[in-house]
């Protein structure tokens, strides 16, 4: 039974699909902003490269785990940052009609 496993881990296909989707997140995720400040960003790119190590070492398994991982992770850090900034966008709309506000109390 224990052959057998190891003989359905040793066929895993190298995959390159998930490999390119994670690399076009991380590329994604920096697009809208995020660096390495954004602590989902660095795992991933973290992940990523574990994920090569896998692929290098022909650990098919392993690399598709980390890979998957770290798409997740990049989407996740891109989900922060627009977040991020569509609460400050928020805070400034809030403050203009605010002052507006002002503006027309005193008006009258």
């Amino acid at each position: 039974m224990a052959l057998l496993a190891l003989a359905g881990c040793a066929t895993d296909p190298a995959p390159h699909e998930q490999m390119r989707l994670s690399e076009q997140a991380l590329e994604q995720a920096k697009a809208v902003g995020a660096t390495d400040e954004v602590a989902e960003l660095k795992l991933a790119e973290d992940k990523l490269a574990r994920a090569r190590s896998n692929m290098a070492s022909e650990s098919y398994r392993d690399a598709r785990l980390r890979a998957e991982q770290a798409e997740l992770d990049a989407r996740l850090a891109e989900a922060r940052v627009l977040t991020l900034k569509s609460q400050e966008q928020l805070s400034l709309l809030q403050s203009r009609v605010n002052r507006l506000r002002k503006q027309l109390g005193e008006q009258q």
